[in-house]
């Protein structure tokens, strides 16, 4: 082939990120290729759209697929140089001048084929050179797609860790607010009480706290040990075949499998509900009988991720988080309020993935208009299971509620003058 037209074929089979052939290929958008490995590690931000070393453009591809083709071509390219390596004088063998075809997996040794049959390595386990480093690539390959899914699992929990450290001490104090504004409704011999209950949860809000910046840097160490660990296997993948097959070592793979082990689990915090004196005897004052209407309507509340977004009203067909295993509808009350205090009670038991509150006429009148609306002028409090893991939060505004999850009744006060939506655990007689 001219020499030519050989550099261009070489050149169209060479990863642009790390210049060496294309290991497991991938297409994007735009329509340039990348080795996966390369393509990752070039993303520097998990969460936002990748972009294109090459032509700077975005793609909104996750789920990327290995281009066939490119990695076949590539393939063959790396199978002609290593033929043209093993042809090389120093890769003959000198007792039989035979090619050193073979790999023996025990000693990490080329062989000729009559030096693989000779009592020496008769009972060791060879395979053709081409075939082997093309397996140990293949489990490279695989053990960097799981570094991988590990690194995205961390950067979700290290982002979630972030801001929940960032905005935590805010949240406690807000919660020091509304249980302070509790006890002001409350008779004045109960003030002994409210002390011992916001000094324990100051004290929880800070060992909390620390515990948040703790989990944060073993994140952070964690996040740079993977990107380490894929940088090291991606290093390893672009070797030339034979020098991959002598370096290959069981000690690494050890090292990568510890290293899965020890990636860290988000904190999960949790402030205790202590119980208010007297708090359902006054909003048992309030009370009224309470009935749903017994038709469902084919809306429904989705809550996206770690409860970052909140898509409320719109229709199955057209939510793509939607699933024919998801049971969710609205079903509105039978009862309309306008002015005055009222009190009552759901039933949760020990159930999840639930929400109710109340809604002002802005919020129904514009989900009747298209449909498709936020969470503006809707008043919910709502479980939702991630994993193995319940998460409580209100709306308006979207805030993750850090208490432990109600497992019997919730009572519900409604203060239309004063603007309010009051959530309580009633076993627990706290908010």
């Amino acid at each position: 082939m001219n020499s030519g037209i050989l550099q261009v074929f070489q050149r169209e089979l060479t990863c642009p990120i790390c210049m060496n052939y294309f290991i497991d290929p991938v297409t994007i958008d735009c329509g340039h290729s990348f080795c996966r490995p390369c393509f990752y590690l070039n993303w520097q931000d998990i969460t936002v759209l990748a972009q294109c070393s090459k032509c700077k453009k975005t793609t909104w591809q996750r789920n990327l697929k290995t281009n066939i083709r490119l990695n076949k071509m590539a393939s063959i390219a790396r199978k002609a140089s290593l033929r043209q390596f093993l042809t090389s004088e120093e890769q003959i063998c000198g007792t039989h001048r035979e090619l050193k075809k073979m790999f023996c997996e025990v000693d990490k040794s080329l062989l000729c084929l009559i030096c693989s049959n000779s009592q020496e390595h008769r009972d060791h386990k060879h395979c053709p050179i081409e075939w082997a480093a093309e397996e140990h690539r293949e489990k490279l390959l695989k053990k960097m797609q799981s570094l991988w899914e590990k690194a995205c699992e961390n950067h979700r929990n290290l982002n979630m860790e972030t801001t929940r450290t960032r905005c935590w001490k805010d949240y406690v104090s807000l919660r020091i607010e509304a249980i302070r504004a509790e006890y002001q409704k409350m008779p004045a011999f109960l003030h002994e009480e409210e002390q011992h209950h916001l000094e324990r949860l100051q004290k929880e809000g800070e060992d909390i706290f620390q515990q948040l910046n703790e989990s944060k840097a073993r994140m952070e160490h964690s996040r740079e040990l993977l990107r380490g660990m894929c940088e090291d296997l991606k290093q390893m993948c672009h070797k030339a075949d034979v020098e991959l097959l002598q370096v290959w070592a069981d000690h690494g793979m050890c090292r990568y499998e510890s290293l899965l082990l020890q990636v860290p689990e988000p904190v999960n915090p949790e402030l205790s509900a202590g119980p208010i004196t007297g708090l359902l005897d006054r909003l048992n004052g309030f009370r009224v009988d309470f009935t749903l209407q017994p038709e469902r309507r084919n809306s429904h509340i989705f809550l996206y991720g770690d409860l970052r977004s909140m898509n409320v009203g719109c229709d199955p067909q057209d939510d793509p988080h939607f699933t024919a295993k998801s049971e969710c509808f609205l079903v509105w009350g039978a009862q309309t309020f306008t002015s005055g205090k009222y009190f009552w009670e759901v039933h949760v038991g020990d159930s999840w993935n639930w929400a109710f509150g109340v809604c002002n006429n802005y919020w129904k009148e514009k989900r009747q208009n298209d449909k498709t609306d936020g969470g503006e002028g809707l008043f919910l409090l709502g479980c939702v299971k991630e994993d193995a893991h319940c998460s409580l939060f209100t709306t308006s505004p979207l805030v993750v509620q850090y208490v432990p999850r109600p497992t019997s009744r919730v009572g519900l006060f409604l203060d239309c003058e004063g603007r309010t939506m009051t959530f309580v655990d009633v076993d627990q007689s706290s908010l």
